[in-house]
C-alpha cells in the first residue's frame, strides 16, 4: 500500500462512520460489493473514482478534495498497473489431448505446432488482457457534472475548452487534467511543492501545490491574468489544491509563485517555458 493509498483509505474510512452504514448497507445503496468496500476502506485495492463520489455523496460530503486525493493515489496506483511482457517460455505447456499424435506426425511438425500453440495462448492472453483493461477504465470514468457539455458532443471526453475560452476556468471539470505536462516541480523552503501544469490539447496552463500549510497561496500567470489559490483548511492542507486555468502557448513563459502565510517567509517563484 502506498502512502498516498492509505490516506485516501483513511478518509474513506471517516466518510463511511459518518453515515453510519455498514458494509452491507454500503453494497445495497451503491453498485459496489461489500467484499470491494472492505478492499477500498483498507487500502487493500485502489477504489473506482466513482465508488468516492457515490462515498461522498451518502455522506453529504463535496466530493472535489477526495477526488483530488484519490488522483494522486491513482497517480501512484497506476505504476504498478502496466501488463508485464508474456515470456513464451515462461508459459505452462499446454495441455495433452486425450487422444495421441498420429504416429506419422514428424518431431519437426509437432515442434512447430507446439511453436504455434504457445504463440496462440500468448496472443490470447494480450488480447483478452487488454479488452479487460480498457472495459476497467472506461467504467471509472465520468462525465463531470459541474460543467454543462455541448450538444453536439454531450458524453465526450475530451478536452471542453481551448486557450481563451479556458481562462478561469476549473481544468479538472473541463477534462483538461487527463494526461497534462508537467512543466517543473519546485519544493519550497517551507517543504511545499509547487508544480506547473499544462495541457497542450486545452492550451491551458495551471499551478497545483501540495504539502502547504493554512493559509498559504499559489499564483499562476502565463499570457493572461494571474489565477491564484489559497490553501483553506485541514482538508486542502492534507491533499493538494489547484488554480483555476490561464491560457498559454508553445513556446510562451509561464511563472508560478508561493507566498507563506508566515510573517518571516518570502515569496518563491519559479518558471518554465512550454514546450
Amino acid at each position: 500500500m502506498t502512502a498516498e493509498n492509505a490516506r485516501l483509505a483513511a478518509a474513506l474510512r471517516e466518510l463511511r462512520a459518518r453515515t453510519g452504514l455498514s458494509l452491507a448497507a454500503l453494497s445495497e445503496r451503491t453498485p459496489y460489493s461489500k467484499s470491494s468496500w472492505e478492499r477500498y476502506l483498507n487500502g487493500k485495492s485502489l477504489p473506482p473514482r466513482q465508488a468516492v463520489r457515490e462515498l461522498c455523496g451518502l455522506a453529504n460530503e463535496p466530493h472535489g478534495r477526495l477526488l483530488a486525493l484519490w488522483e494522486i493515489a491513482e497517480s501512484g496506483w497506476s505504476g504498478r498497473a502496466a501488463l508485464p511482457d508474456l515470456d513464451p517460455a515462461a508459459e505452462d505447456p499446454p495441455p495433452q489431448p486425450r487422444n495421441p499424435p498420429r504416429p506419422a506426425a514428424t518431431g519437426r511438425t509437432r515442434g512447430r505446432r507446439g511453436r504455434f500453440m504457445v504463440a496462440l495462448v500468448s496472443v490470447y492472453a494480450v488480447i483478452v488482457g487488454g479488452v479487460a483493461l480498457v472495459f476497467f477504465l472506461m467504467s471509472d470514468r465520468e462525465t463531470p457534472a459541474d460543467e454543462p457539455l455541448t450538444d453536439s458532443a454531450p458524453y465526450s471526453l475530451g478536452p471542453q475548452c481551448h486557450g481563451a475560452s479556458c481562462e478561469g476556468r476549473d481544468p479538472m471539470r473541463l477534462i483538461c487534467g487527463i494526461g497534462p505536462d508537467t512543466l517543473t516541480t519546485y519544493r519550497t523552503a517551507t517543504g511545499a511543492h509547487v508544480e506547473l501544469r499544462y495541457s497542450e490539447k486545452c492550451g491551458a496552463t495551471w499551478a497545483r501545490v501540495w504539502g502547504a500549510r493554512i493559509g498559504d497561496l499559489v499564483e499562476v500567470t502565463a499570457a493572461g491574468p494571474t489565477r491564484d489559490v489559497r490553501i483553506k483548511d485541514t482538508s486542502d492542507a492534507k491533499t493538494y489544491v489547484y488554480t483555476q486555468m490561464t491560457a498559454a502557448h508553445p513556446g510562451g513563459m509561464v511563472r508560478a509563485c508561493f507566498r507563506p502565510t508566515s510573517a518571516d517567509g518570502e515569496r518563491e517563484c519559479v518558471e518554465a517555458r512550454v514546450g
